[in-house]
């Protein structure tokens, strides 16, 4: 299998659990301002959407968005328990989350990395991350993991998206829980390797 990547972006959810999983495979990176891979190819003749992850699976097979590549993924070793087992009440909760990260925490960056977004456009979505993130927070009020005790792929989402709040200026002061959440997961052997990779100089 090959990742392709950018630095830091959503795609290093899918980098982490690779390497959680400890499934061999290869990754590169990809420009995402001219659409180019660190090889020099195009990188929208192998996903057409310009975007990452992308994930080769074999020679003509791609899998891309993030929800699905990290799904795939985990259903690769389903006994590590990175998702619960299909067609369960968990598994819905894991859809549940990842939909939620996708669509409410991960879309609402949106303003922040974009150069013409307007201050009053930036103050929304900050605005609207931390009303996210609050739910985020009650959760994990109640147990270490958004779905319990164990570790999943829509953690590995969250703690991501999490990376990118310094970054922006998304103040999470007061959400303990979250802030503590962000500190355990940094921690974890997966993330340290796929930062070493993402992140060579740090």
């Amino acid at each position: 299998m090959k990742l392709y990547y950018s630095p830091g972006a959503c795609s290093f959810a899918s980098h982490i659990v690779l390497h959680e999983l400890a499934l061999p495979h290869e990754v590169e990176r990809v420009n995402l301002r001219n659409r180019q891979t660190a090889a020099g190819e195009d990188f929208t003749a192998i996903n057409p959407k310009g975007y990452v992850p992308a994930l080769v699976i074999e020679p003509g097979v791609v899998l891309t968005e993030g929800t699905a590549v990290l799904q795939y993924l985990a259903d690769l070793k389903p006994q590590q328990g990175l998702a619960p087992a299909v067609g369960s009440l968990g598994r819905y909760r894991l859809a549940e989350w990842l939909g939620y990260i996708n669509s409410e925490i991960h879309k609402n960056y949106s303003p922040l990395f974009n150069p013409a977004a307007t201050d009053d456009m930036k103050s929304l979505a900050k605005a609207a991350l931390l009303r996210r993130y609050a739910y985020a927070e009650d959760a994990l009020s109640r147990h270490p993991y958004l779905l319990g005790e164990q570790f999943s792929v829509a953690d590995a989402y969250l703690y991501t998206t999490l990376t990118w709040s310094g970054r922006v200026g998304v103040d999470l002061t007061g959400m303990t829980h979250l802030l503590d959440f962000q500190q355990r997961v940094s921690k974890r052997p997966s993330v340290i390797a796929a930062a070493a990779v993402e992140f060579p100089s740090t």
